[in-house]
């Protein structure tokens, strides 16, 4: 079995290979902070653990590629923005396996927010299988905001590895309004 320490990130690339017309966009910040002295994000990047897909890759090659990384993964992080698309792409196969095969839990960050308490509120923005698997339960799932100090704690906090407390067991976990507060993202 491999040792599964990463966080793989999922999320739509609206059918370009261009990050500047996709949700790509947001796995550069993501490395960016991961990088970057001036930010406390700190993750292992399960992309970058295998060798990379080209776009001329066959779709096969592909999948097969993208589950080599969930098997090593502890946790996925999915990054859906007002552009995220219900039914196109690899982002549904993504959350299939990652909750019907691996039984990894789900990060769900949402792009343009400063808090999530009500997530249901934002189910506009669910890609079908997260939607589907919401629905009936089977995702275990947090939602946040794209913000730094959400993303690490959530990445920290919930993984495969997760005991007491840690483990996921709804499709509809929230952090507190008060530790919004505390990271500065919502006024008391």
């Amino acid at each position: 079995m491999p040792y599964r320490n990463g966080t793989y990130i999922a999320f739509d690339g609206q059918g370009t290979a261009d990050p500047t017309e996709s949700d790509l966009k947001y796995l550069g910040i993501l490395r960016s902070w991961n990088k970057s002295k001036n930010y406390i994000l700190n993750y292992h990047d399960s992309h970058l653990k295998t060798y990379k897909v080209l776009d001329s890759s066959s779709r096969k090659t592909l999948e097969a590629r993208l589950m080599e990384r969930m098997r090593n993964s502890k946790n996925v992080l999915i990054i859906l923005s007002k552009d995220t698309n219900y039914d196109r792409g690899m982002l549904n196969f993504e959350i299939e396996k990652a909750v019907d095969y691996y039984e990894i839990p789900l990060i769900v960050a949402y792009v343009g927010y400063e808090y999530i308490l009500a997530p249901a509120k934002l189910s506009e923005l669910w890609p079908k299988a997260l939607s589907e698997r919401i629905s009936n339960g089977t995702a275990k799932c947090i939602h946040i905001p794209f913000k730094e100090k959400a993303i690490m704690s959530a990445i920290s906090q919930f993984s495969v590895h997760s005991t007491g407390d840690d483990i996921l067991t709804s499709p509809y976990t929230i952090y507190t309004e008060q530790t919004y507060v505390n990271w500065g993202y919502k006024s008391k």
